[in-house]
């Protein structure tokens, strides 16, 4: 392996992807909502407008990409071909930026991202049955349940404070700086030094843990991680290409530490339902409606409507899919993670948090970080480090898919419980 050359073509798809940011570009003004929710209640609701940025400046990095890629079709390596496929992922970014507005951008999101009606891993259902799944549940629980938890809002302001106090269980101070963004279009976003909050936003209780859990201690942590690297600078980029595995990720971390509610699964879920209504031929109204009738309030449901429709015509039939990517790819780490036990390496599971990877990239370059070419985590989440606690987890988790909640069912006579509830 010729590593001083993959060291050279590494640090040129560092430099060319350095000005590729994707939802910056695709991101709408603040003032859109504004107008729109105006005319909505007015009761005169229009198709929201808006414009993308010329992206000539795409022109050296695309060919810069390009010529790294073509140069790496000459190694047979883990490391070259880790490089080649992050380079081409950045390569359909560009073609997606470049038609945003237009509806060839939906191709280069389906590639990057899927699409509603792909299935999961065992081919048995798709992302589109995951979400109608959860939705049900959520339903039912709603209705069935006596239980309320407390329902108060969070400033952003508030979640600042508390996000930087528990940053320093994890990194040294000053490492992740947390800040207040008013125009930003989800809750909250975050790159390896730096976490974004939406201003003039209500959170709640669930959303301060998830945010510490999913923005921080996945993604800001394996940024930094991958920055640390010593000879594979682009661990540290957020490639197109990790964007599924990192979401899945950092929804299991949610997971595993109980930070997860139904309510969270919901919106989830109701982004491929929305996602799968745009791609069918919904505009960014009816898309907006669905998500109001879902129980989302205006400004919920314009933003729900507005991550589904960045960068795709609001007249519908194209979506920007990415929000696919949460369900499908909690599926797939979840399984990774039990394989993992099952076969006892878990040590994959440390790996996959060197940096921003794919499932397959932790298999593939397992050998790179045996023989100290790659370096571990520098920073592990606190779930990732009670290790007895994750594996006792895990195994009671392998089991349990063995058992039948038929069976189950039918042994116990769990029908009874209806019966007197009747």
């Amino acid at each position: 392996m010729n590593l001083d050359r993959h060291r050279k073509i590494d640090q040129e798809i560092v430099d060319a992807a350095k000005g590729i940011k994707v939802l910056s570009r695709l991101s709408w003004p603040a003032e859109t909502m504004d107008s729109f929710l105006s005319d909505w209640q007015r009761g005169k609701p229009r198709l929201p407008r808006t414009e993308y940025p010329d992206t000539d400046d795409l022109d050296a990095p695309s060919r810069q990409l390009a010529a790294a890629a073509k140069e790496l079709d000459s190694f047979d390596d883990p490391i070259a071909d880790y490089l080649r496929e992050t380079a081409n992922s950045y390569l359909v970014l560009c073609e997606l930026l470049s038609s945003a507005g237009t509806s060839k951008m939906v191709d280069s999101s389906r590639r990057l991202y899927g699409s509603p009606g792909d299935p999961l891993s065992d081919g048995s259902v798709t992302n589109l049955d995951a979400a109608k799944y959860f939705l049900d549940q959520s339903a039912q629980f709603s209705e069935a349940s006596h239980l309320h938890e407390a329902d108060y809002c969070v400033s952003a302001q508030t979640v600042k404070q508390e996000l930087e106090a528990r940053l320093s269980d994890v990194f040294p101070a000053d490492t992740v700086r947390v800040a207040i963004d008013p125009g930003l279009a989800s809750k909250a976003a975050a790159g390896s030094t730096r976490i974004r909050l939406r201003g003039d936003t209500c959170f709640s209780d669930y959303d301060v843990e998830q945010l510490l859990q999913h923005e921080a201690f996945v993604h800001s942590l394996t940024g930094l991680n991958g920055q640390a690297q010593p000879n594979l600078k682009c661990f540290g980029l957020g490639a197109p290409r990790t964007t599924g595995p990192q979401e899945g990720l950092a929804t299991f971390a949610e997971l595993i530490t109980g930070a997860i509610d139904i309510d969270r699964m919901e919106r989830i879920a109701l982004r491929v339902i929305g996602i799968d209504l745009a791609l069918g031929g919904a505009d960014f109204i009816e898309v907006f409606r669905f998500f109001l009738e879902a129980g989302q309030t205006e400004k919920e449901s314009f933003s729900s409507a507005m991550r589904i429709f960045r960068g795709a015509p609001v007249d519908g039939g194209c979506a920007f899919t990415k929000d696919v990517v949460y369900l499908h790819s909690l599926m797939e780490v979840h399984t990774f993670f039990r394989w993992a036990l099952r076969n006892q390496r878990m040590e994959l599971c440390r790996y996959f948090f060197a940096g921003r990877m794919t499932i397959g990239d932790a298999i593939a370059l397992t050998p790179m970080f045996e023989n100290g070419q790659l370096s571990g985590p520098k920073f592990l989440p606190p779930w990732m480090t009670r290790t007895h606690a994750l594996v006792g987890y895990l195994a009671f988790s392998i089991f349990a898919n063995r058992i039948s909640i038929d069976a189950l069912d039918e042994h116990h006579r769990f029908d009874r419980v209806q019966d007197l509830d009747a």
